[in-house]
C-alpha cells in the first residue's frame, strides 16, 4: 500500500463583483483510493456546494468569493491499493464490448482532436500488436518527440498544436497521447493529480496531468511526459480532456498566483506502507469492469 499526505494552496485577488469558483482539488473517492483524513478551509467565510460525480468520483467544490484576497488550502492523508498485472496478459477491447461508460472517451474533444490524427496513428500504430504493448508504443512515441519545457504552452494548446511544436508540459503530453490512442479506437482519458518524484530541476512541485487507457477490464496508468513516478499519483478527477477537470475554474475578473503543492510517502513496513516506486507491471487503482460476453 501507498500512503500519500497532500497540501495544495491556492491564492487569488478578486475584482470588485466578486467571482464564481468550481474547484477539482479534492482526492476522489475511489475503491482503490481511500482518504484517512482531508481537510478543506478557505479565507473567506462564504457558502460551500460539494457535488461528486457518480460515475469518475471526481468532487468538485462551488463557490462564490467576494472582493478582496481568497486564500485555499486543501490538506488530505490517501491510501492507494493499486491493481498489478502482466502486461503482456493485458488485451485491447473491441468497440463493440465496450461497456457504457467507457464509450465516451474514443471519440475525439476539445483538446485530443483525435479525428484529425487517424491518417497519422494508423501509419504509425496500426501494425503494432494490439494490447498494453501498443499503448506503451504509443506513450513511448510522444515521449521521444515532444520535449519538456515549462511554460511552452496555455490553456489553448491542443493536441494537434504540441505534434506540430513538439514541447510542452505533462498537460499537452497527455492530450497528445489521448488522441493516438483514440485514433485507432482505444478509450483514453485525461486524469489529474500531484506530480510526486519530479525532478526538482523542473520547477517546483505542481499538479501533474497524465492519461489512463481502457484495457482488459479497467484503467490502466501511464504517463507520457516521465516526468513522475505513477505510482505516487494521487487521482483528483478524470475527464475527456484538461477542460473536465481543471483545478481551478473560474467565472469573474481574478488573478491568480502559481499553486504551493507539498507531496510526501509515508514508509512504514510494519503498516505494509511502501514508497512509490517505478515498476514492470501494469498498473491501475481501477477496480475493474464487468465486460459483455465476446462469444
Amino acid at each position: 500500500m501507498i500512503r500519500i499526505e497532500l497540501q495544495v494552496d491556492l491564492n487569488y485577488e478578486i475584482d470588485a463583483g466578486g467571482a464564481d469558483f468550481v474547484f477539482n482539488v479534492h482526492a476522489a473517492r475511489t475503491p482503490s483510493q481511500t482518504i484517512v483524513a482531508e481537510s478543506f478551509l478557505l479565507s473567506q467565510s462564504v457558502a460551500q456546494q460539494m457535488h461528486t460525480d457518480p460515475v469518475t468520483g471526481n468532487r468538485y467544490m462551488r463557490v462564490r468569493a467576494m472582493h478582496g484576497d481568497l486564500r485555499l488550502t486543501y490538506t488530505a492523508t490517501v491510501d492507494l491499493a493499486h491493481h498489478f498485472d502482466e502486461p503482456t496478459q493485458i488485451a485491447e477491447v473491441p468497440v463493440r464490448y465496450l461497456p457504457p461508460e467507457v464509450i465516451g472517451y474514443i471519440y475525439p474533444s476539445r483538446y485530443c482532436q483525435s479525428d484529425r490524427l487517424i491518417k497519422m496513428a494508423t501509419s504509425e500504430f496500426g501494425g503494432i500488436c494490439q494490447g498494453y504493448k501498443r499503448v506503451l508504443a504509443i506513450q513511448d512515441w510522444v515521449r521521444r518527440r515532444v520535449t519538456f519545457t515549462s511554460n511552452s504552452s496555455n490553456s489553448n494548446t491542443s493536441a494537434v498544436d504540441t505534434l506540430i511544436e513538439q514541447v510542452g508540459v505533462c498537460r499537452d503530453f497527455a492530450h497528445l497521447m489521448i488522441a493516438l490512442c483514440r485514433a485507432v479506437s482505444i478509450p483514453a482519458r485525461f486524469a489529474t493529480g500531484t506530480d510526486y518524484g519530479a525532478d526538482p530541476a523542473l520547477g517546483p512541485p505542481d499538479f501533474q496531468a497524465y492519461v489512463e487507457v481502457y484495457l482488459g477490464d479497467r484503467w490502466y496508468i501511464f504517463d507520457p511526459s516521465g516526468t513522475a513516478i505513477p505510482m505516487g499519483f494521487v487521482r483528483f478527477g478524470t475527464g475527456r480532456d484538461a477542460a473536465d477537470v481543471a483545478f481551478a475554474t473560474i467565472f469573474g475578473g481574478v488573478r491568480s498566483h502559481a499553486p504551493m503543492i507539498r507531496t510526501t510517502a509515508i514508509e512504514d513496513p510494519a503498516r505494509a506502507m511502501v514508497l512509490p516506486h517505478y515498476c514492470h507491471e501494469a498498473l491501475s487503482t481501477d477496480s475493474g469492469t464487468a465486460l459483455e460476453s465476446c462469444t
